[in-house]
């Protein structure tokens, strides 16, 4: 690099081609170029627009490009992207090539240079997208081109979108083409989408997509797509990918949609399925959290009968947690279930470790402390209090002047036996989580 210090350019004209493919000559025509004086700039250009495809996919002349790209005139600008446009796609898809095309359409300012690129790319958009480096190509349209001049786009995306949703890159473009669209753009893009979401749901790209479109919480785009999975909501909500969808829909969509998803969760013969199964559970408790309140009634007590067969899975626990959670904020203190504890509205919604014991006295023994002696003019050895069968004898407590007192407070009623103690309770970490998240499922 020594050699070009303080080396005047007017030394290397007729050899500025091959320095720019060279590290050192590269380096030190970039440096020329910041100098930023037209006579210097216009001097490079002269000796490497010719050459610009060649240069822009070379490991050194892509910074070269990328330089003078920035530092040029309109003209000469526009000169160089005529000269790239008959490899345009093929400079995209260069690994060097792709950030000099990505610089030069960052830099694009007239009409005429802007159709240049549109021309170049439209015939190729989906390859393009679904390349890892031509991916970026796009994009940077997305960002530097207007709604309409970025029509190209919107038309291949969409007349693809299946052939683009589910890849791997596609998915993220198709995302940001819904961002740029607009207006009448936009709707039919989404549109285009919607029709095929049954397809991108099941995908593990493409379902990502779907729920983009959910997440826009616009009613005029969420109910089309909520329409399309009428009738294959248990289907759907047993997928790996699409229940991720569902749960979405529960969350975002109208009262009404939300209604049809339960009711089909409810369909005959569908609920252990669903319970049992190791993704439509989280849909079903997704649909705990969200339903409507005459449809959680139903799904509830839908629910209830298949309790007692899933309360050992973590799944289960956190359902009949959330089912417990449910009768305790309505009042009901009724058992969850056969076999299953009762509501307790001190368990805040959580469940059970174990059933409480069922504690059984022996024969002949009393609930009451022992004594030979009456006791506030009760007799407590082998006598029954105030009706109540104790040990196997029913009667009243009497005292010493054989007046019947209720156990010593006069008029105090039936004295009630003593309940057994409270189960233990879950700690607040067993409590039900729901969600997509608990699927194992990240967004890219």
């Amino acid at each position: 690099m020594a050699r070009y210090n303080n080396l005047p350019l007017e030394s290397v004209i007729g050899s500025i081609y091959s320095l720019c493919k060279d590290q050192h000559g590269c380096r030190y025509l970039q440096k020329q170029l910041e100098n930023r004086q037209p006579d210097q700039i216009h001097i490079i250009w002269l000796e490497t627009n010719q050459h610009v495809v060649e240069l822009m996919t070379d490991p050194f002349g892509n910074y070269l490009c990328q330089k003078l790209l920035e530092y040029c005139n309109d003209d000469e600008r526009t000169v160089l992207i005529q000269n790239a446009s008959e490899a345009m796609v093929r400079i995209a898809l260069n690994q060097h090539g792709t950030r000099a095309l990505q610089k030069m359409i960052e830099h694009v300012s007239t009409p005429v240079q802007i159709k240049l690129i549109k021309d170049a790319l439209r015939y190729q958009v989906v390859e393009l997208i679904q390349d890892l480096n031509g991916n970026h190509v796009i994009q940077k349209c997305l960002n530097k081109l207007n709604a309409d001049d970025a029509t190209f786009i919107f038309q291949a995306v969409g007349e693809h979108c299946v052939d683009v949703g589910t890849h791997r890159h596609g998915c993220c473009v198709l995302q940001r083409c819904i961002d740029h669209a607009d207006g009448v753009q936009k709707t039919w893009l989404i549109d285009m989408i919607t029709r095929n979401s049954v397809t991108l749901v099941q995908d593990p790209f493409g379902n990502y997509v779907v729920q983009y479109i959910i997440d826009l919480n616009q009613d005029n785009f969420t109910e089309p797509v909520v329409r399309q999975f009428h009738g294959r909501i248990a289907g759907l909500s047993r997928h790996k990918f699409s229940s991720n969808v569902i749960e979405k829909c529960l969350r975002c969509a109208s009262d009404v949609s939300k209604d049809m998803i339960v009711d089909e969760l409810l369909a005959p013969g569908e609920m252990p399925n669903l319970l049992r199964d190791n993704f439509a559970n989280y849909v079903i408790q997704t649909a705990l959290e969200y339903a409507t309140p005459m449809m959680k009634h139903r799904l509830v007590e839908g629910i209830r009968p298949v309790l007692p067969s899933i309360r050992a899975t973590p799944y289960g626990r956190r359902i009949q947690a959330k089912i417990q959670a449910y009768d305790t904020r309505n009042g009901q203190r009724e058992p969850a279930g056969p076999g299953l504890p009762p509501i307790s509205d001190a368990s805040g919604g959580q469940t059970t470790l174990r059933a409480a014991h069922q504690r059984i006295l022996p024969a002949q023994q009393s609930i009451l402390p022992p004594s030979s002696n009456y006791s506030n003019g009760v007799d407590v050895n082998g006598v029954g209090v105030n009706g109540v069968n104790v040990n196997g004898v029913n009667g009243n407590g009497v005292n010493g002047n054989g007046v019947t007192t209720n156990g010593g407070y006069p008029n105090a009623g039936n004295i009630p036996v003593p309940q057994p103690p409270r189960a233990q309770q879950f700690p607040s970490q067993y409590q039900g989580m729901g969600g997509p998240a608990e699927n194992g499922e990240s967004w890219l």
